[in-house]
């Protein structure tokens, strides 16, 4: 066994963190109050080659894989700056195009990815199909030599910064199970027929979200990703990275909310001693580090397994749920040590907070992980 990381890798870990730190905390919460992408950050990274590190060489990538991906994740939340769509452009859209399109897709689509210049979001869930894929209800049929899709989209993030979405439409219905066959699709944000209407959510964090509605939206045959019917293996190959940086997102603000914390009570001195010194606001900082590191390894488990070929499915779930609740317990433990000044916007944690929480929700809900773990790890009866 092997847990420690290379020169390289602890090089980009560091140039993202010098890269990232003078955006930081202060960025993050002005953005997030204004809901305002971050286009800052993105772009110094995007500048130094980290926004593509994961895809190939040849497109303009750093060659690298879902390690790197979410080393470049973690680091960038760890200063502050949590880049949600690194999970949809870059490891979902990305990985899909990179190891599933055809040539002239990779041309068309992996350069812009690779150099920040675009973002491609990805359109899965639906309003009646939630976790369950195979009840998607948008379709998409032959027209001559096009494809029209009908139906809609929601909670879809960052459509508004986005050259093109990644959709997963279904194309047929499997006749021995009856389940449907999916198949996706590269639309472009200006299809004919896509129309969007944002989705208000209360949390405050800078990327938004949107409805979308196919009505016979148009798109040429180049916009289908590899076979048709083939959309349920593709999907779940992106899956697994999506929830492999978004586990890695969690660590970062994990990490950073216990930098606040930690110096604030160091510093904050009330009675006779700095409030660290005291057992309620130091074991609880202790235990939510522990839980932090222990995320942090699962998920670097889980980056190697995916870029090594294995099966990935188990440490990536695994590694998602760690981190999520590492993550959303160490804010919390953070604003709790502040006191009422963790409720103040210089502080910047309440945006954190609300990111965690989402992030406990999506990608994917923490109840269906425990599903996946009781089904596929300890072989106990499927209940849904």
């Amino acid at each position: 066994m092997e847990f420690g990381e290379d020169a390289e890798l602890q090089a980009l870990r560091e140039t993202v963190a010098a890269i990232s730190k003078p955006f930081g905390g202060a960025y993050y919460t002005e953005h997030s109050e204004a809901r305002k992408p971050t286009s800052e950050v993105w772009a110094a990274l995007a500048e130094a080659g980290f926004i593509g590190v994961n895809l190939p060489e040849e497109y303009g990538g750093g060659g690298g894989g879902i390690v790197e991906l979410a080393a470049v994740c973690e680091e960038s939340a760890a200063q502050g700056c949590p880049l949600l769509l690194l999970l949809v452009s870059s490891a979902i859209s990305g990985e899909v195009i990179s190891r599933f399109g055809n040539e002239e897709q990779k041309q068309r689509w992996l350069p812009g990815l690779a150099s920040g210049a675009h973002k491609i979001v990805f359109a899965i869930t639906e309003p009646d199909a939630g976790s369950n894929t195979h009840k998607i209800a948008t379709r998409a049929v032959r027209d001559g030599d096009d494809w029209l899709l009908t139906g809609q989209k929601y909670y879809i993030s960052g459509f508004d910064e986005a050259a093109a979405v990644l959709v997963v439409a279904r194309t047929g219905t499997d006749e021995a199970t009856g389940k449907a066959r999916l198949s996706l699709f590269v639309v472009p944000t200006d299809a004919p027929g896509l129309t969007t209407h944002p989705l208000p959510v209360a949390v405050q964090v800078p990327e938004r979200q949107f409805t979308l509605f196919f009505d016979n939206a148009r798109v040429a045959s180049s916009a289908l990703i590899g076979e048709e019917g083939d959309g349920f293996r593709q999907v779940f190959h992106g899956l697994n990275p999506e929830r492999i940086t978004g586990a890695a997102l969690c660590v970062g603000i994990a990490r950073y909310a216990l930098g606040k914390a930690v110096d604030y009570a160091r510093n904050r001195q009330v009675w006779e001693h700095p409030i660290g010194a005291y057992q309620g606001i130091s074991h609880p900082l202790a235990k939510a580090k522990i839980e932090t590191s222990l995320a942090a390894l699962m998920t670097q488990k889980a980056a190697w397994a995916h870029d090594h070929g294995l099966p990935a499915g188990e440490p990536s779930n695994m590694a998602k749920y760690a981190a999520a609740e590492a993550a959303l317990a160490a804010v919390d433990q953070a604003i709790q040590t502040h006191g009422g000044n963790g409720m103040a916007v210089e502080y910047g944690l309440v945006p954190l907070w609300g990111l965690a929480r989402v992030l406990r929700i999506a990608p994917l809900n923490r109840e269906m992980i425990l599903n996946y773990v009781a089904q596929h790890s300890l072989g106990l009866p499927r209940s849904y």
